[in-house]
């Protein structure tokens, strides 16, 4: 897979985006040693939340893919901050995928591929992860999901 990670993303019409600040009594992101912890990152898109309210309930499992696909531009807006360049990725270690959801959805590990099919296509070899993903009751500002990964970095 040829280019830099941010021309892959352009190529899939994805210009990512400034990282957000927390929004609360938190760092946006941790380094230890050649270990970087984005904070969780939630499916912000345009500047705005745009995914909320629980999979099985209000969005169904394709809505679910986009916002954890969102979810993961935002971990990837992070890294681009805590690094400067995406470039310095050297592999993505795991990704937890938290998915608001009613007690009867059985489908977050299907949600949590529109973080992993991102992260895998964007960062090619250096994408692939291991994973967990849960269902929760609720999330933050109502958010359908949340992401949050550990990367190894230069």
């Amino acid at each position: 897979m040829g280019g830099t990670i941010e021309k892959r993303l352009g190529d899939l019409g994805i210009t990512l985006p400034v990282a957000a600040a927390p929004a609360a009594n938190y760092v946006p992101f941790v380094r230890s040693g050649n270990l970087l912890f984005p904070s969780g990152q939630l499916p912000i898109k345009d500047g705005k939340l745009a995914f909320t309210g629980l999979l099985g309930r209000d969005l169904d499992t394709t809505k679910g893919q986009e916002a954890a696909k969102w979810c993961a531009v935002n971990v990837l807006a992070q890294a681009k901050a805590a690094l400067g360049d995406l470039e310095k990725i050297r592999r993505l270690v795991k990704i937890n995928i938290y998915v608001a959801s009613t007690p009867d959805f059985i489908e977050q590990h299907l949600v949590g591929n529109g973080a992993s099919d991102l992260f895998a296509t964007v960062l090619g070899e250096r994408g692939k992860h291991a994973r967990v993903a849960v269902g929760m009751a609720a999330l933050p500002l109502n958010s359908a999901v949340e992401v949050e990964a550990v990367l190894e970095v230069e």
